[in-house]
């Protein structure tokens, strides 16, 4: 939805619709489902649409080059790398080295945890926002006045390792993938550091990040009968330093640049990657941090 701005409609819309659900899952999947609830329901702010350009303009970051280059080339990605970060806030990189298969994988983990039944999946509800295990609906339910059509699960992974038991197999994948997702993100720090004219491991001393913690969030974004009324996620910057976000192949997901919202393709074995509010304040407001929309399937993302 490329909108910069959302509210819900008036509560006597869809009447006839219930007003408390279990998961965005459970009611995408009601028979016979033609309409969505008032409770879910948005109208654009026509004064904050803005409009989309193509996808394809995002920049692109050969993390191999950062690793295994020559000096020259080295040199010249931690300069792409570092306008990427000043003009765009956000970057897709290839050839990270994390397996196709572990990719895949972990996606068909988080879909195995939202094919849980409901009684299964409310064992890791969580009732604060610093549980380590937390899943549930929406964004915010306890503020919101329309609910955003999204299940999620959240994890902390790091310093301390959490997942949830179920489904069967889920855990050690998450493991793995969180150990190759965390040293990409420390070879990409290294670089943004470097771009900034400071020392390779400037942000990771600063941020302490041995210590800091690392997130694992998983989204899901059922079919919807009206998505033209729905919105996934309200726009929004991320906490942190950097996300790495992964997705299935079903587009939906925008990012906001120079007052329009870009589509972001679904590229095959890549993350895209953007920067979080600490990296913002830690580079001395020379890191763009904008505000994103996530409106489509399933997309897992790391917060560290």
């Amino acid at each position: 939805m490329a909108t910069e701005a959302a509210s819900p409609l008036p509560s006597n819309t869809f009447p006839s619709q219930p007003t408390k659900i279990t998961s965005i899952k459970t009611l995408a999947e009601s028979p016979g489902l033609t309409s969505i609830p008032a409770t879910h329901t948005f109208t654009p702010d026509l004064h904050g649409q803005v409009t989309s350009v193509p996808e394809g303009s995002i920049p692109v970051i050969d993390y191999s080059l950062l690793i295994s280059a020559t000096p020259g080339q080295r040199s010249e990605i931690v300069h792409e790398l570092g306008r990427a970060c000043q003009d765009w806030g956000f970057f897709m990189v290839i050839n990270h080295g994390v397996p196709q298969k572990l990719l895949s994988s972990i996606l068909d983990g988080c879909r195995g945890f939202f094919d849980l039944e409901e009684e299964e999946k409310q064992e890791f509800k969580g009732n604060h926002v610093l549980d380590p295990i937390r899943s549930g609906t929406s964004f915010n339910v306890s503020v919101e006045k329309a609910f955003y059509w999204r299940d999620f699960l959240k994890v902390f992974v790091h310093p301390v390792f959490y997942s949830p038991t179920k489904p069967a197999g889920l855990s050690e994948i998450s493991l793995e993938y969180s150990q190759r997702v965390r040293e990409i993100a420390r070879g990409l720090l290294t670089g943004i550091s470097e771009s900034l004219g400071l020392e390779g491991s400037y942000i990771e001393k600063a941020m302490d990040l041995e210590r800091g913690k690392q997130i694992f969030i998983a989204n899901l974004y059922p079919t919807c009968p009206q998505p033209e009324l729905a919105m996934g996620m309200p726009p929004h910057s991320d906490h942190g330093l950097l996300t790495l976000l992964i997705q299935n192949g079903i587009g939906g997901l925008q990012i906001q640049h120079k007052g329009k919202w870009v589509n972001v393709g679904t590229h095959s074995n890549s993350f895209l990657v953007n920067t979080g509010d600490h990296l913002e304040v830690d580079s001395n407001m020379l890191i763009k941090d904008l505000t994103n929309i996530r409106n489509g399937s399933i997309r897992v993302k790391r917060n560290i």
